[in-house]
């Protein structure tokens, strides 16, 4: 019964093998199209900053266990006061930027290396070069609040902000893809689909196994000359 059912199945996807090509070949297409001519490419960069000071951990005195417990515990709060209203509002009044303090948000994305003193500020836009300038302004702008709220001045920038030469998003080939595995799969489905609905009878066989009738003869087709 096994080997029977999978050659019905082996027939069926070879009988609908039109059908799932046409489906992958749209789905891959339209994948492509909009990958490459509608959506628009997107630029991601950041700039990492470090609680505590360089040359405190260069002196030859030890760091105190103590200090880098405060340090990392401090950490997830400058995280938050990043994201804060008095950091955005006063990068988007330096930058001279016309977007809101959602849409704000929704570009920069605050990182915590976990078990460290390190932060990474992460911007994603459209624009490398303005990615990049967000990045170093915010940087800027939390540390200045940092002095100003905290009245500590115990953050670094370790690394500035870079101009990306390669987009992030869209990523073609990988759209691509997943839309021709997709099609695939859509197609298998459909072809399934369609033989289960289909109920006429069009074989001997057919009559046979469905009716459990055998076939005494049968009138062939002749075509008009």
């Amino acid at each position: 019964m096994e080997e029977i059912s999978l050659r019905e199945y082996f027939f069926i996807l070879r009988k609908r093998l039109g059908l799932i090509l046409i489906l992958t070949i749209v789905a891959v297409a339209t994948s492509g199209i909009v990958s490459y001519f509608v959506l628009e490419p997107e630029y991601q960069t950041f700039t990492t900053l470090m609680v505590g000071k360089p040359k405190d951990y260069q002196s030859e005195s030890k760091l105190e266990y103590n200090e880098l417990l405060l340090n990392q515990k401090l950490v997830s709060t400058y995280g938050e006061l990043v994201k804060s209203r008095v950091v955005v509002d006063q990068v988007i009044k330096n930058l001279n930027l016309d977007m809101s303090f959602k849409i704000f948000t929704e570009k920069v994305n605050v990182n915590l290396v976990k078990d460290t003193e390190i932060i990474k500020i992460q911007v994603m836009d459209t624009d490398p070069k303005l990615a990049a300038e967000i990045a170093n302004e915010t940087a800027e702008v939390f540390m200045d609040s940092v002095k100003t709220i905290m009245k500590v001045e115990n953050v670094q920038v370790i690394d500035k902000a870079q101009p990306p030469e390669n987009p992030v998003k869209p990523r073609p080939k990988l759209n691509m893809a997943i839309a021709g595995i997709l099609g695939i799969m859509a197609g298998v489905f459909l072809a399934f689909l369609l033989e289960y609905m289909d109920n006429t009878l069009k074989t001997p066989e057919d009559i046979e196994k469905h009716l459990g009738l055998p076939v005494l003869g049968a009138i062939p087709m002749v075509k008009d000359e």
